[in-house]
């Protein structure tokens, strides 16, 4: 299929039902706005032009995507559809076909549009129609006595008789855009809703004698727009459950396909586990058997092959190496780097630092703005104090040190390589290598000490 010429997404409405001040095609579908994915799917069919209608929010809407090879068209007042092309027309190529998309239809699948806009290729106008259970609020499509589309009547202007027809209008159309611009010059407004309905050319390239093709989508939900956040609900566990079924398909093991969200890429490889309830937001890459335990948030993350993420883990912009075990209830921020064999565990909290091989930081420790030698032991409860107040510090832990629990280290602070920690010693100086070092207060026993006593109440 060649590809189309424009493309146009309407993407002007305010969307009063969703209750927010929010322009409805910014609203979040699976960690991006409505109109982003349809962006998406429209920069895949390889156009030479993109236009956004846009009109609610004003810029809002062009600033939160900003791209700038994004032709942008303000509709000032919502006149309907058919107004809100006439926006676009001055900035569309006067050849090819043109394809209207819909920024709050997020769903269309590639394959789709490509056949919709191939139909229209062919000098015909096309649309995109299905037959729905209860029609009701969608245009009808009708047909002539030789099954031939004649016209779209909107929900509002059609009697009893046509509403009893099932097959819908969803908007999306592919048309000739050389006969676009004398189309839209004789679009009316004389209708109930005194707009501009694009639906109405339909009915005047019948009577110039071009072609009507319609094609069908292969899933109902691909036409499911958004107009209420009971919608936009129910559009993300439309979109959860696709991408679940992608996974399931791949080969993962997802324990519930109803409990995983993924908002942004999850990129998987064999034999991968994910327990219920996990969150994958960015750029995710599990490698070949990493296990998921359940709740887990992951976002902008790498993961080495056999790694395992226990319970209620938080990872955030870091890369972890092979054969970790992390968790239960870890937290890794960003800019951290585990290497192989790296144990994390719960309540600790990684920040910004760097660990070797086959380190170990197994209880109620944190971390933050250190490097983090081979084998090093970090006993419970130690922390790096990498804040003074005004500017961080790191902290340096060479391999094959043992730290013991409650320990406290000051940076900057380098501890040499097979140094022995105290446990609770807090240190502010250069640890030398192979040697124990230790800051303790001389324990006293103060013989007859009474504890106090609650006085008595009068």
């Amino acid at each position: 299929m060649t590809a189309p010429f424009n493309i146009v997404v309407l993407a002007a409405g305010r969307g009063t039902r969703m209750v927010s001040d929010l322009p409805k095609v910014l609203h979040p579908l699976a960690g991006k706005s409505l109109l982003a994915h349809v962006l998406d799917s429209a920069r895949q069919l390889d156009p030479l032009q993109i236009c956004v209608v846009y009109g609610y929010g004003g810029d809002a809407v062009p600033n939160a995507i900003a791209d700038t090879t994004i032709a942008w068209a303000l509709q000032a007042e919502q006149l309907g559809t058919g107004h809100a092309l006439m926006q676009a027309l001055p900035h569309l190529a006067d050849s090819g076909v043109t394809l209207i998309l819909y920024g709050d239809v997020p769903l269309t699948q590639l394959e789709t549009l490509r056949e919709l806009s191939a139909l229209a290729a062919q000098d015909s106008l096309a649309l995109l129609t299905i037959e729905l259970a209860d029609p009701t609020g969608y245009g009808r499509i009708v047909r002539d006595t030789h099954g031939a589309v004649s016209s779209i009547v909107e929900h509002k202007d059609a009697d009893a008789g046509l509403r009893e027809i099932r097959e819908i209008n969803t908007g999306l159309m592919a048309l000739p855009t050389h006969l676009l611009a004398g189309w839209l010059n004789r679009l009316s407004n004389d209708n109930a809703q005194r707009e501009y309905y694009l639906t109405d050319i339909i009915g005047m390239a019948v009577a110039d004698g071009v072609p009507v093709r319609t094609c069908s989508p292969r899933h109902e939900w691909e036409i499911l727009g958004v107009n209420s956040k009971l919608q936009l609900a129910e559009l993300e566990r439309r979109y959860q459950l696709n991408t679940a079924q992608h996974l399931l398909v791949q080969g993962v093991t997802l324990y519930d396909p109803a409990r995983i969200d993924v908002r942004g890429s999850l990129t998987c490889g064999r034999e991968v586990v994910i327990d219920v309830n996990c969150v994958f937001e960015g750029s995710v890459v599990l490698a070949d058997g990493v296990q998921i335990g359940a709740n887990c948030v992951l976002r902008d993350v790498r993961v080495g092959a056999g790694t395992q993420i226990a319970a209620f883990s938080h990872i955030v912009e870091a890369e972890l190496g092979a054969d970790n075990h992390i968790g239960p209830f870890a937290r890794i921020r960003p800019g951290s780097v585990l290497a192989a064999q790296v144990h994390v565990g719960n309540f600790v909290e990684v920040k910004n630092s760097q660990v070797d091989v086959g380190s170990k930081i197994n209880h109620l420790s944190y971390v933050g703005d250190s490097t983090v030698g081979k084998r090093v032991n970090v006993g419970a409860g130690t922390i790096t104090c990498n804040y003074d107040g005004a500017n961080k510090h790191r902290t340096v832990i060479e391999d094959d040190v043992f730290i013991g629990s409650d320990t406290q280290l000051v940076a900057p602070v380098t501890v040499g390589k097979g140094a022995t920690i105290g446990a609770g010693s807090t240190i502010t100086k250069d640890a030398p290598a192979g040697e124990l070092t230790l800051s303790r207060s001389k324990q006293l026993t103060i013989n007859g000490w009474q504890r106090p006593v609650k006085k008595p109440k009068v």
